[in-house]
């Protein structure tokens, strides 16, 4: 059990959103739905509204605040969400990689740490600045700005500003010296210029080892009348630094124990570790202390057993600014123009690259720097029977991507701090310079029978990736593209009662390459590159799906079923520690087949009580064994699990609401997951896989005036000592790796909002 640790920051302000229990009280009596399910589609949809995001921790990432939807699978190490390195989405059985993500419409790429177009979504808006979050499960919707979206689109929109002087404030304090502010100032009127700026700043201790992850962020939104057309602007600044926990193996794990991590700031102690790899051999230096021996201390069997320290530091500008107006009575037209720059670095003591002075170690950076521009927009024209839309979306991405090694000042002192931005390095491994175009389109007709809607459709890209050497190295020189014109929808909505329908669709989709050293076909070595060029295909996504929908003032719910054939998948086989940065094996494996049941249902009790409950099954596969270019057998996965892919998710929440007191306790059961694609059983340890787990978070609030009121969290609240994250330093073929992270232990928040 961890130390509960709660204090109250106090704060004053005035309050952007209608009073506290004015707003809970008319909620209640209204039975307003806080998660909306979809109602006219022709697939699974589901959004979670502002009201529900709310009770979450303060801070926590608008990304588990869908956990609970069926097919959901949010992993992170810690509690809040927001530590990139862990964070891991899928969906369905489809990767991050295979998903796409947008905020307010702007591309996010596919939100993976080190993310090559885009960034993560807790790097663009504060979680109280959110007015909705969407998830649609499947292929996505047709004007989705995306690439990736195989297996489900997730996009966030910010909320309106007020048309009134109003300004928020919260504090929060709690277990590991947590700390976060959050102020919000919102101006405007009701028939002319309406806008906020707000300015948060969140930190917090490691809850194993030594260090801080804290990020500022800065918003603003604008909204203007131009006559019949409205204008708006956005704009984000976020400085993010976080340090790293140490990836484990169930190896580690069993001789070193759940709070095993980095040596920092003991430098002394990694010296010591550096020392005798060199002189075991394991880490290619020169001896230069052979009086350190060749036999760790304290369990430790390698080098690559703990690092001095590890961190991912991200700035991050992003401004986007469109136009939405009428063109007559029945055509709309809405344009928007975006820009996002990134600078980030991901630093690792390394004892595989010594520096100068014959310190056996030197500190080890990945640094990206991303410059992209884009525009989209549609025009929809509607009529009686007909809502037909087209729509267009073009980008040009300059991303540098570099691998550089800084001295240590000596075997003494590290001289170096890994929460600021290293200068002059005396080694450049490799440097690249990718360029990247997307050229997207897309036709939807929505047609309108009444009883029947149907929905009609498709979308077509074209994506061209070309690298070029700034400093050679191993990484592969040249261009490649992924086209496809033509990838349609068709669904269709029956109206059964006005509160029960059915609904079904098929859609198909196709994900474009990756333009980094770090992932996808330039990842592998120019040989490998060469290779692949004309032969690579794209991977695909054919989606089946059906099911039914209810919804009253009482219950609302969704059940339905799916069948998805994912052709051409592409596996990065890892090929060595990820401190080593061996090039990945890129592995175009055929197919995956997947199955799965999805059911979710929120009912209200009466007297303030309500209850929600989603389930989910995927039975996801692949389909075929893989092979070289020889012919030679790689791995034999057919008939294996998706990595990743738990066959049973199942969530409940128990929520109270009385206009003054207010609470939820929740719990999220995920049954075992494979980390390997063999699925193998290890050697000694005889386990192949992560184990189910289920974990509970709770909530407790009070409305002490209708405008201030008070919110204790509890995440992990039965302090269950499970893996979070798996996968967090690639996938191998078989046998254990050092690839996974712990989850965050039972922790305790305090939160006190304020206004008027």
């Amino acid at each position: 059990m961890r130390t509960f640790s709660v204090a109250l920051l106090a704060t004053t302000a005035l309050f952007s959103q209608p009073a506290f229990a004015a707003e809970a009280a008319d909620a209640a009596a209204e039975g307003e739905a806080i998660v909306v399910f979809g109602k006219g589609e022709t697939r699974q949809v589901q959004e979670v509204k502002a009201d529900d995001i709310a009770q979450l921790l303060p801070g926590t990432s608008p990304i588990r605040a869908i956990e609970k939807l069926p097919s959901v699978n949010i992993q992170s190490a810690d509690a809040f969400g927001n530590y990139e390195w862990s964070t891991r989405v899928t969906i369905r059985s489809f990767n991050q990689n295979q998903l796409g993500f947008n905020f307010d419409g702007i591309p996010l790429g596919d939100m993976t740490y080190g993310n090559h177009n885009g960034l993560h979504i807790s790097r663009v808006i504060s979680p109280e600045n959110i007015g909705s979050v969407r998830v649609t499960q499947g292929a996505g919707s047709l004007g989705t700005q995306s690439t990736n979206n195989l297996g489900g689109t997730v996009e966030t929109f910010s909320m309106d500003p007020l048309d009134r002087l109003a300004v928020q404030a919260n504090a929060t304090y709690g277990s590991e010296n947590t700390m976060r502010g959050f102020v919000r100032v919102n101006l405007g009127s009701s028939e002319g210029l309406r806008g906020f700026v707000s300015y948060g700043y969140g930190s917090t201790d490691k809850y194993r080892g030594n260090g801080k992850q804290d990020q500022h962020m800065v918003n603003a939104k604008l909204v203007a009348p131009l006559g019949a057309a409205t204008l708006d602007a956005w704009f984000s600044y976020s400085d993010r630094r976080e340090q790293d926990y140490q990836d484990l193996s169930l190896n580690m794990l069993s001789r070193l124990g759940y709070d095993w991590d980095n040596t920092a700031p003991d430098y002394a102690r990694a010296i010591l570790y550096a020392d005798i790899g060199a002189n075991r051999g394991e880490t290619g230096l020169p001896v230069t202390n052979a009086g350190a021996g060749t036999v760790y201390p304290g369990g430790v069997t390698s080098a690559d057993d703990a690092y001095y320290d590890a961190a991912g530091l991200r700035k991050d500008t992003v401004a986007a600014i469109g136009i939405k107006s009428p063109l007559g009575d029945n055509i709309e037209v809405s344009l928007r123009g975006y820009y996002h720059h990134n600078r980030g670095m991901g630093l690792w003591a390394t004892p595989y690259v010594a520096s100068p002075n014959g310190t056996p170690m030197s500190m080890r950076t990945t640094e990206y720097e991303i410059d992209r521009g884009g525009l989209f927009g549609k025009l929809t024209w509607k009529t009686d029977l007909n809502t037909l839309t087209v729509g267009g979306w073009y980008e040009t991405n300059t991303f540098n991507q570099a691998r550089r090694f800084y001295d240590f000042k000596s075997r003494t002192e590290a001289g170096r701090s890994f929460r600021e931005y290293p200068t002059n390095p005396f080694f450049t491994q490799w440097e690249f310079d990718f360029d990247t175009k997307t050229l997207q389109y897309f036709v939807e007709d929505r047609i309108d029978l009444g009883q029947v809607k149907i929905n009609l459709g498709w979308k077509g890209f074209r994506v061209t990736n070309e690298a070029t050497a700034v400093v050679k190295a191993s990484f592969p020189e040249g261009k490649i593209d992924a086209t496809d014109w033509f990838q349609p929808h068709i669904g269709a909505v029956l109206s059964v009662t006005d509160k029960a329908e059915l609904f079904a669709g098929f859609t198909q989709a196709t994900r474009a390459f990756a333009s980094a050293t770090t992932t996808g076909p330039f990842s592998t070595n120019q040989a490998g590159f060469n290779g692949i060029l004309g032969t690579l295909k794209p991977e695909t996504s054919d989606t089946y799906e059906v099911g039914a929908r209810y919804n009253d003032s009482r219950f609302n719910g969704v059940v339905g079923v799916y069948l998805v054939n994912f052709h051409d998948r592409l596996l990065s086989a890892a090929s060595g520690p990820s401190i080593v940065g061996s090039p990945s094996v890129l592995q175009n494996v055929g197919s995956v087949r997947a199955v799965g049941f999805e059911a979710v249902g929120d009912l209200k009790l009466g007297g303030g009580l309500g209850l929600f409950a989603s389930y989910s099954y995927t039975d996801a596969t692949y389909r075929n064994d893989v092979y070289n270019l020889s012919g030679a057998l790689l791995a034999a996965i057919k008939g294996k699990t998706v990595v990743d892919s738990p066959k049973h998710m199942l969530r409940g929440e128990l929520t109270y609401d009385n206009g003054t007191v207010f609470g939820r306790i929740g719990a999220n059961y995920m049954s075992k997951r494979y980390f390997t694609y063999t699925n193998d059983l290890l050697p000694g340890d005889g386990l192949g896989y992560i184990p189910g787990r289920t974990v509970v978070d709770a909530s407790l609030g009070y409305r002490i005036t209708d405008r201030i009121e008070v919110q204790v969290n509890a995440t992990n609240l039965f302090d269950k000592q499970y893996i979070g994250t798996i996968n967090s330093g690639g996938t191998g073929n078989s046998g254990d790796r050092q690839t996974l992270l712990t989850a965050a232990p039972q922790q305790f928040f305090v939160t006190l909002k304020a206004g008027f």
